[in-house]
């Protein structure tokens, strides 16, 4: 099972970006357990600087925008 993270403080962006990567798992069945991190000590410990940010299996993926539908599915390696 892959476990993604969606890191930022709660942030509209941050929103569409678990609300888009969720909608992804769904329509494709994926076994994935999928969960946001808005401690701010939590998103330093990835070194990432700009929000949102999808950690993929303890990787970080993308960091600074929402991705899109093939962007999430290009991680996801269903594509």
């Amino acid at each position: 099972m892959k476990e993604i993270k969606i890191l930022g403080p709660g942030c509209a962006k941050c929103k569409t970006t678990y609300q888009a990567i969720e909608k992804v798992i769904k329509e494709n069945n994926l076994d994935v357990k999928l969960t946001k991190v808005e401690d701010i000590t939590d998103i330093m410990s990835y070194n990432v600087m700009g929000t949102p940010a999808v950690v993929v299996d303890g990787t970080v993926k993308i960091k600074g925008h929402v991705p899109s539908e093939s962007e999430i599915k290009q991680i996801l390696g269903i594509l």
